[in-house]
């Protein structure tokens, strides 16, 4: 089974057609409700949503997941009827399994019950029809050219006493995502030292983002969030409750965090953890819907 548990829930969607062959006098029989098993539409309606639920019970490697909807709809033909089975659930990993399972079995019982009348049914195709949700529909690289740059705020790291890891985990994943990094700075837990280097940040190199490491907790040199305050032109509260929210789910400790986000002209400017995990738990939460909003400031309006 494959390890989701960096992955963010979001609100996942798949459809899923089946399409059953079979003759014109059948679906007559079907549409007279004289089938004698009973009505085949509603027993595979009910068999779909027993299948989607049962999905991971099927198929080894799929993760068992709270389904927040399934259902199905049926459209006629001359010859064939086809079977449309959407499935919903906020999670961490796809639905499209769930609704081809739930697909394949409501035709599978539209086959059974229907078997003993017609001898020349064929189940003709199963196919996902669309996804959506996780990375789907979202920006997945940032804008093209983007640049951003990473402040490592602490003491020991800016006298040498300890070597940087949070920041150059930053730089990794930046450069990996597509950034150019060509700011790598370190400053001591100094309010005003912090402030001077953000505002060069934002006004001289014009970077798109800027990341920050180090400062956000509660001890008496933590003053980055302090630092902010004059910095920030508009805030943007929701992307450092997103990654609180996230780091909560794995570590209580991340309710501490008392980090900001907001914007400078067109940087944007977002404080992260201090700690190498924090950081980590902290981009894995905010990567790629940031991506979105760096578009959006590069005047490139949404992509859908």
């Amino acid at each position: 089974m494959r390890d989701v548990s960096r992955k963010i829930r979001t609100l996942r969607i798949a459809v899923a057609e089946a399409v059953l062959s079979l003759q014109p006098e059948t679906i007559g029989l079907i549409r007279e409700g004289r089938v004698p098993k009973g009505d085949p539409q509603e027993v595979a309606r009910v068999a779909a949503v027993q299948a989607a639920k049962n999905t991971p019970s099927i198929i080894p490697y799929c993760h068992p997941l709270p389904l927040d909807y399934a259902g199905v709809s049926y459209t006629f033909g001359d010859d064939w009827i086809k079977v449309r089975a959407e499935v919903k659930a906020i999670h961490k990993t796809g639905v499209e399994m769930e609704a081809l399972t739930a697909a394949a079995v409501a035709a599978l019982t539209l086959y059974d019950m229907l078997k003993m009348l017609d001898t020349t049914m064929e189940i003709r195709e199963v196919r996902l029809v669309s996804k959506t949700g996780g990375k789907s529909g979202w920006d997945s690289e940032p804008p093209r050219g983007a640049r951003a740059g990473v402040l490592v705020v602490s003491d020991s790291v800016a006298e040498g006493r300890r070597s940087d890891g949070s920041g150059r985990l930053i730089v990794e994943r930046l450069e990996t995502d597509g950034f150019a990094v060509p700011e790598y700075v370190i400053v001591p837990d100094d309010a005003e030292k912090v402030r001077e280097a953000l505002v060069r940040l934002a006004d001289e190199a014009k970077l798109d983002l800027v990341l920050t490491t180090g400062g956000t907790g509660a001890g008496p040199r933590d003053v980055t969030p302090e630092a902010m305050e004059s910095v920030i032109e508009r805030e943007a509260p929701g992307i450092v409750e997103a990654a609180r929210v996230y780091g909560g789910e794995r570590s209580p400790l991340a309710m501490l965090s008392r980090g900001r986000a907001g914007l400078r002209g067109n940087t944007l400017i977002v404080n992260l953890p201090g700690s190498p995990g924090g950081v980590m738990e902290s981009l894995d939460a905010l990567f790629p819907a940031l991506f979105h909003a760096l578009r959006m400031l590069a005047g490139e309006g949404h992509n859908q």
